[in-house]
């Protein structure tokens, strides 16, 4: 067990203990774990902030960093299938399993142990708001305006690696209007509303189809998932209405708002309600050519830390938010994310024990 991980695990153990699940995100700025954050950050400017709705952050500040380490606190709630209490840590042999070790209290834990390890300069943000698409602590951040921060570390399970590039998200409700009937009537193809969805979403699928050679930084095509068509009486009755939800992640360079123009144009006639319900961007940011440059960019940033640099990756992060806000920003944290939002989740010891050691490098090394 190297110095960083005896510690990294008694802070993870702790953090582990506390409720965070995000629904129904019941958390509280004052006491519990944010009395226990401050306890452990020696000569940190440390602000607290609540949000509302349970979105609060921590914002802490020692010297002058160059860089900006940001954190989730927020977990998934947990399911039937955890074989034991999801909030009371388990050491195993290789591995320690809890809700959020590795989707990434892991990581926040490896934090506290270095800003107790040295005295260098440093600085964390903690949020609680990742997990339920409401990102108010990172968009609180950034509307302070421009901190002098060379690049954010956007912690999240790579297995050790810097991720730089990954996809953007858009979900989207669409509701749709019909004239209930008798279904032995002779069938006015806009008639039935459960009609125009599956219509809808034969047409949207054959565009998806159409993007499947688009490429970015090792990402091909456009991700694409219908999660959820509802609406209709029985069988034989013309559904009135109808209510469907749909997800794309497109790639960096692609134009969210021409992908929606487009989705929406799919539906003959016209839908009765399209609403996008949540967007993150992609990373990098920009268009073509400035993604590229702020790609290069985070690939500089990740080799003057003598950070591996891996794959682009399909899953979001909040890496793109800081990306948008005019950072260079990367994605870096240990874990899989195989493990995260399953039952049973779990983190290696290993990769704990390296993510430490390669912080404290960052932070406690002499400069």
């Amino acid at each position: 067990m190297t110095d960083l991980l005896a510690p990294t695990l008694a802070h993870l153990e702790r953090l582990v203990s506390f409720d965070t699940r995000n629904p129904p995100r019941a958390i509280a700025a004052q006491g519990g774990m944010f009395d226990y954050l401050r306890a452990q950050l020696p000569g940190f400017h440390v602000e607290v902030v609540d949000h509302g709705a349970g979105a609060v952050s921590l914002y802490a500040v020692r010297g002058t960093p160059k860089y900006l380490f940001n954190v989730h606190l927020d977990t998934v709630p947990d399911s039937p299938a955890w074989s034991a209490d999801p909030h009371v840590m388990r050491r195993l042999d290789d591995r320690v399993v809890g809700l959020g070790v590795c989707d990434i209290k892991g990581a926040a834990a490896a934090l506290l142990a270095v800003a107790n390890a040295g005295d260098g300069d440093a600085a964390f943000l903690f949020s609680t708001d990742e997990e339920a698409n409401d990102p108010r602590c990172i968009a609180a951040f950034l509307a302070r305006g421009p901190q002098p921060y060379e690049a954010v570390l956007v912690a999240e399970p790579t297995m050790g690696e810097a991720v730089l590039a990954h996809r953007g998200i858009s979900s989207v409700l669409m509701r749709y209007a019909g004239r209930a009937g008798h279904a032995s009537a002779a069938l006015d193809p806009s008639a039935s509303a459960l009609h125009q969805a599956v219509q809808w979403g034969s047409r949207a699928l054959e565009h998806v189809q159409s993007l499947a050679h688009a490429r970015f930084g090792g990402l091909t095509g456009l991700r694409f998932n219908i999660g959820r068509i509802e609406g209709g009486i029985k069988a034989n009755v013309i559904a009135p209405a109808a209510e469907l939800r749909f997800n794309f992640r497109p790639l960096p360079s692609m134009d969210i708002d021409v992908l929606l123009g487009e989705f929406a144009a799919f539906a003959q006639p016209a839908a009765a309600h399209f609403e996008e319900t949540f967007r993150g961007p992609s990373l990098p940011s920009g268009d073509v050519a400035r993604a590229e440059e702020r790609r290069l960019a985070a690939r500089d940033v990740a080799d003057a830390l003598g950070l591996p640099v891996g794959n682009a990756v399909d899953f979001w992060t909040e890496a793109s938010l800081f990306s948008a806000g005019g950072y260079t920003a990367l994605v870096y944290g240990p874990g899989d994310i195989a493990q995260a939002h399953t039952a049973d989740e779990f983190v290696t010891l290993d990769q704990l024990a390296r993510y430490a050691a390669s912080v404290d490098r960052i932070i406690n090394a002499p400069k």
